[in-house]
């Protein structure tokens, strides 16, 4: 790689290299000192809501939770740290459909590696994956076999991370699929598939019902499907579906932000976009609003607030629902090869309902520990899914 001389882009707070090939640019992270003074500022003067009664969850995130991790914060966690772990691996910067896509490209050294997309969850960022990319890329050199090798992109989507700005509206999952269609292109391949859990998880789907030619399947955390209220489908629940359906109604009492996000994200995101500690509250998700089951650390959690807060990306976060909850779509049955791991502590896709929405379920794990953030939580259980999954196209 020829070095350039590097320019500070202002908009997203990174270094960045020109004169990228067939328009890629390196792109290195590296956010301004004065935004790190500036954060400390603002994380030394925080002022917290007047105490719930109790101090628990039940309100949502509570005092004595923030107090903590505003300790942490302040005086132990090292953005810096965080940087060097990032720039571990290449990143890159081009343009599609006019909006700028940041994505990690570490293509593996096996031969006949298998391409793959990893897609991130909200609220979260390509930082998900950082401890999943070895293993993926060089399996020999962590104890798995040469032929599970993957050639490996992490794209951050559009309005996140560092794809900023987000440039125009109706950025949907669909349109988002098509995009990374067009970035796997772009970088060469001409078959490859993808994992994804969350919004990532949607995106995945996306691909399949697009099924671009090579498209290999999608590996997720997540099904989405619901009852449709036809009685025959109650007939084949097992008793673990119903507690998975109790486990829906729990997490639709406690995660309000999908209303919010789908109705008014850009009011919500002035509080978030003003205070860092604002915006880890409302990232509550992490913390499995609070259940007690989340596995997350502490140095996790801030990373990704961190990272949140730096490129001011919560309100084109919240637009994704607002998009979602507007764009008419139809549903439709996915007739591409799918994968899905069930984690205990996360949202449980029921069978029933999953294969009704998705008819080539090729694959289908469920696992006695982790939750919403398995690929921060158990990255070795994920990549391991992901393995056997793509062993059998």
């Amino acid at each position: 790689m020829t070095n350039t001389k590097n320019t500070t882009d202002t908009t997203t707070h990174a270094t960045t290299q020109q004169n990228g090939t067939a328009g890629i640019r390196p792109f290195r992270v590296s956010i301004p000192h004065s935004d790190l003074d500036d954060l400390e500022r603002r994380l030394a003067a925080t002022r917290l809501p007047a105490e719930a009664p109790g101090d628990d969850w039940s309100y949502g995130t509570p005092n004595h939770y923030l107090r903590d991790m505003l300790d942490y914060w302040k005086n132990e966690f090292d953005w810096r740290k965080q940087e060097e772990r990032m720039n571990a691996f290449p990143h890159h910067l081009t343009e599609i459909d006019g909006q700028t896509v940041h994505f990690i490209h570490v293509p593996s050294a096996e031969k006949g590696a298998t391409p793959l997309l990893l897609l991130h969850t909200y609220p979260g960022s390509f930082v998900d994956f950082l401890d999943m990319i070895g293993p993926l890329t060089d399996p020999v050199a962590h104890g798995g076999r040469a032929e599970d090798a993957f050639s490996v992109v992490v794209p951050s989507m559009p309005g996140t991370g560092f794809s900023t700005p987000l440039v125009d509206r109706g950025w949907t999952m669909a349109r988002v699929a098509k995009t990374y269609d067009t970035l796997m292109r772009r970088l060469g391949y001409e078959r490859y598939g993808a994992h994804g859990s969350d919004g990532g998880a949607m995106i995945a789907r996306e691909l399949c019902l697009l099924e671009p030619e090579g498209f290999l399947g999608s590996h997720v955390l997540q099904l989405f499907s619901f009852p449709s209220g036809d009685p025959a489908e109650f007939e084949r629940l097992q008793p673990a579906d119903y507690a998975a359906m109790e486990h829906m109604q729990w997490f639709q009492s406690v995660g309000g932000y999908n209303a919010i996000n789908s109705s008014r994200p850009q009011t919500v995101a002035v509080g978030l976009s003003d205070s860092p500690i604002g915006q880890l509250a409302w990232n509550e998700l992490f913390e499995s609003f609070g259940n007690g089951t989340s596995l997350v650390t502490k140095e996790q959690v801030v990373t990704e607030v961190a990272l949140e807060w730096f490129t001011n990306t919560s309100a084109a976060f919240g637009r994704y629902h607002f998009e979602e909850a507007h764009a008419g779509a139809e549903p439709r049955v996915n007739k591409a090869r799918i994968g899905v791991s069930v984690f205990a502590d996360d949202f449980k896709s029921v069978r029933v309902f999953a294969e009704r929405d998705n008819s080539d379920i090729v694959y289908w794990a469920d696992h006695e520990r982790g939750g919403h953030y398995a690929s921060l939580e158990l990255p070795d259980t994920v990549t391991g899914d992901i393995r056997e999954f793509f062993r059998q196209q």
